[in-house]
């Protein structure tokens, strides 16, 4: 009990205390949570029981859903044909360049499908930070959009393999998941057609003036019948949660506040949690551990290098500078970086010492990634 207690006073004092640190030392307010939870950890004021550990995996999957809301599929399929070609091509790149260094420097297989993953949530704090008036952040963000559903959907992939081998369940829950994309496509075409039919029905689901909160109430409803769905097929929940933040980004756009409203709810209380927890993971006694900055410091640099190459890509849209600030707005997927050496070290496939220099890479790159952006972007 004097842990629950302990845990509950200091999560309330972290998740107060990093926006204020976070406006004092400039930096993003997730990384400090991880420091600061990692500090927490290390001298016991944070122990993983139970509860800690369930609104922490809550936490991730609400993370997961607000990601999604970044992403509207309406908006991608508008996108110029030249762009996403293009996009798809850097997407590729990625992919191909993380199979050739992993095989050149014999790590292990699941290196070729961590080093090329993308997540936006950081690309929206550079959109805050910078306007929404430049080329490359604006395309940053629409290819960033595709290929955190291609790394979500590898995520769901390998986390199938993780806990069933590479034998039958394995492929009848590939089946299944392809299966489920298909019905998905299906039903969001199905929903496009009616609402372009009943314009209505869009504002009687969630009103424009709702005294009962309506929009978040409908928004929780889907998020928790696609967590659902998931858990019935044995898929990976945290893909459940990104097709339900996508599926509201498409249908209720004229909803403009509900994001910034749910993003609120979220960043206040539950993905705090998250990051702070896989902070205390990693205590800072850690660093000492032979070779794992190094380690870590190699995995930040093959990361950003195929982002920064395979952006190269873009430089008859963009040019040399603005391809290079594209490339390092990918080279910063905390989340998901988090997310799935997570699954890796739980399901025995990397070791705890791997498993550290990765949450360790993920904090390095956000910093270095971050400052690069800034200086160049000076640059005229």
């Amino acid at each position: 009990m004097n842990n629950e207690i302990l845990i509950i006073i200091t999560l309330s004092l972290l998740i107060f205390v990093t926006p204020f640190m976070s406006k004092l030392l400039k930096a993003p307010t997730s990384v400090l949570e991880i420091i600061l939870g990692s500090l927490a950890g290390t001298i016991g004021l944070l122990h993983h029981i139970k509860l800690f550990e369930i609104v922490a995996e809550f936490g991730f999957l609400y993370l997961m859903f607000l990601a999604g809301l970044e992403v509207d599929l309406k908006k991608i399929f508008k996108v110029d044909k030249k762009i996403l070609k293009r996009g798809l091509f850097y997407t590729a790149l990625l992919y191909i360049f993380s199979f050739v260094i992993v095989k050149y420097l014999n790590l292990s297989n699941i290196f070729i499908v961590i080093f090329p993953l993308i997540s936006v949530g950081l690309i929206a704090a550079l959109r805050k930070e910078y306007g929404k008036n430049l080329k490359w952040l604006d395309i940053s963000i629409t290819i960033g959009s595709l290929g955190e559903v291609i790394s979500i959907a590898v995520l769901t992939i390998i986390s199938a393999g993780f806990k069933f081998g590479y034998g039958i369940e394995f492929y009848e829950t590939i089946f299944y998941l392809f299966l489920f994309l298909l019905i998905i496509l299906g039903v969001f075409k199905l929903l496009q057609i009616l609402f372009w039919w009943y314009p209505e029905l869009k504002t009687t689901l969630m009103p424009r003036i709702d005294k009962e909160e309506q929009d978040i109430r409908l928004s929780m409803g889907i998020f928790f019948l696609f967590l659902a769905i998931m858990l019935y097929l044995k898929l990976e929940v945290a893909f459940g949660a990104f097709i339900a933040g996508i599926f509201i980004a498409t249908f209720f756009e004229h909803k403009k506040a509900l994001p910034h409203k749910l993003s609120s709810f979220g960043f206040g209380f539950f993905v705090p949690i998250f990051f702070i927890y896989t902070g205390s993971s990693f205590k800072l006694e850690a660093i000492f551990m032979e070779g794992l900055l190094e380690k870590a410091a190699q995995i930040t640099f093959l990361m950003i290098l195929i982002r920064v190459l395979a952006s190269s890509v873009f430089i008859k849209i963009l040019n040399l500078k603005d391809s290079i600030l594209f490339g390092l707005s990918h080279s910063m997927p905390l989340t998901l970086l988090v997310a799935i050496a997570t699954l890796a070290f739980h399901a025995k496939s990397i070791d705890s010492f791997h498993y550290l220099a990765f949450i360790l890479a993920s904090l390095f790159e956000v910093i270095i990634v971050m400052s690069a952006i800034k200086v160049i972007q000076k640059i005229k």
